[in-house]
C-alpha cells in the first residue's frame, strides 16, 4: 500500500458527499504494500481505508471487491466495503478506481508466535471454506501466464546460475500443474498474498485479513504455502520453524480437511508459492514504478527460499 497517487481532503469532498458517513477531518498515507494508494481516512469516531487502485480497472475490481463483501457477511474476519446511498461499492477518484473499506484494529504483528499461526490457520480455513460458493472467478492474477511473461523480462538482470534457477523452477511448475496430480487438488477463491503484514492482531487475538488484491482463483493448497512461507520461517534464513508450522496447519485442517492428494502435492506447491514471490520482487524490483512512499522488497529473501524448500522438504501434511 504505497502512495502513488495524492489525495487531499478537498478531493475527498465529492466524493464522499455521496455517503452516509460523519465529516472526515484528516487523511494520512499509508507506506506499506507496493500496488496501490492507499490512505485512513479520519471522522470524529471512525477510521476507514480509501485505496485509489492504479493498475486494477474498474472492470477486474468487482471479483475482489465482492469477494470481501462475501466473506464479511459469512463471518470471516476481512475488511468489509462501505457502499454509498446508492448501494455501490467502487467508485472514482481522481482518475482512479476507488473504494472505502472498514479498518481493522490493532496492528501486524512482526514476529509471530504458534499462537499466531494457530489464528491465521483456522481463520484461512474458515475463509477457503466460506469462498466455496462465491459465484465470480477469476484466474489468479500472478499465476503461471503471468510467471511465464515474466521471466524473460528479468533474467537479463540477474546473475547467470539465478536465471538457471529461475528457468529450471518454471518448468519443473509447469509440469507440476499439467499433472493429474494437480488437476486434482480443491480450488476456489484464494487470498494468494497473506504474508503477515496483510494480517491484523489486537494483543494476540487476530482481527482479520486484508490487502485482497491479489486475490483470484487456485488451489487452496497454494494459499496454505504462500502463508507458510512468511508466517512460519526465520526471516534471516528462510528456515522453517516447526512449531509454527505445526499450529498453522493443525488449525487450518481443524476446519478444512486436507485431502490425500494435498498431502502428495504439498512439497511442489510450497516451491510454487516461493517461485511466485521470487519472481514477483524481481519485476518489482528491476522494474519499479515511482511513488511518494515505495521500497521494493529484497528478491534475494524468496531465492533463498526457494532453494532451501528444493533442498530440505517440509513435513508432510498431517490427514
Amino acid at each position: 500500500m504505497a502512495v502513488f497517487t495524492s489525495v487531499t481532503l478537498e478531493d475527498l469532498k465529492p466524493l464522499l458527499a455521496g455517503f452516509n458517513l460523519q465529516p472526515v477531518i484528516d487523511i494520512r498515507g499509508i507506506s506499506s504494500g507496493i500496488e496501490n494508494s492507499n490512505f485512513f481516512i479520519v471522522t470524529k469516531d471512525e477510521e476507514y481505508v480509501l485505496t485509489l487502485f492504479e493498475k486494477l480497472t474498474h472492470d477486474e475490481l468487482p471479483f475482489y471487491l465482492n469477494l470481501m463483501r462475501h466473506l464479511a457477511e459469512k463471518g470471516v474476519k476481512v475488511p468489509a466495503p462501505i457502499a454509498d446511498k446508492a448501494g455501490n461499492i467502487l467508485h472514482t477518484l481522481c482518475g482512479k478506481p476507488a473504494c472505502i473499506v472498514t479498518k481493522l484494529a490493532g496492528d501486524w504483528v512482526r514476529n509471530p508466535k504458534p499462537i499466531h499461526c494457530a489464528q491465521v490457520g483456522a481463520m484461512m480455513g474458515k475463509m477457503h471454506v466460506a469462498a466455496k460458493d462465491y459465484p465470480m472467478s477469476l484466474p489468479n492474477p500472478r499465476g503461471m501466464s503471468w510467471w511465464i511473461q515474466v521471466v524473460p523480462q528479468v533474467l537479463p538482470y540477474i546473475p547467470e546460475d539465478a536465471g538457471k534457477l529461475l528457468q529450471s523452477e518454471l518448468s519443473f511448475q509447469k509440469e507440476f500443474q499439467q499433472s493429474s496430480l494437480y488437476a486434482l487438488l480443491p480450488k476456489g477463491p484464494v487470498h494468494a498474498d497473506l504474508f503477515r503484514n496483510n494480517v491484523m492482531f489486537d494483543g494476540d487475538r487476530l482481527t482479520g485479513f486484508f490487502d485482497f488484491y491479489f486475490a483470484g482463483d487456485d488451489t487452496w493448497l497454494f494459499d496454505v504455502a504462500v502463508a507458510i512461507n512468511d508466517w512460519c520461517i526465520d526471516l534471516e534464513t528462510g528456515v522453517l520453524d516447526m512449531p509454527r508450522v505445526r499450529a498453522f496447519l493443525d488449525a487450518y485442517q481443524a476446519e478444512r480437511p486436507f485431502t490425500e492428494t494435498e498431502s502428495m502435492a504439498w512439497q511442489a506447491t510450497l516451491r510454487s508459492a516461493a517461485l511466485r514471490f521470487w519472481l514477483s520482487r524481481l519485476y518489482d524490483f528491476y522494474m519499479p514504478r515511482k511513488a511518494e512512499l515505495l521500497k521494493p522488497h529484497d528478491p534475494k529473501h524468496f531465492e533463498r527460499i526457494l532453494k532451501l524448500r528444493i533442498a530440505d522438504p517440509a513435513p508432510q501434511l498431517t490427514l
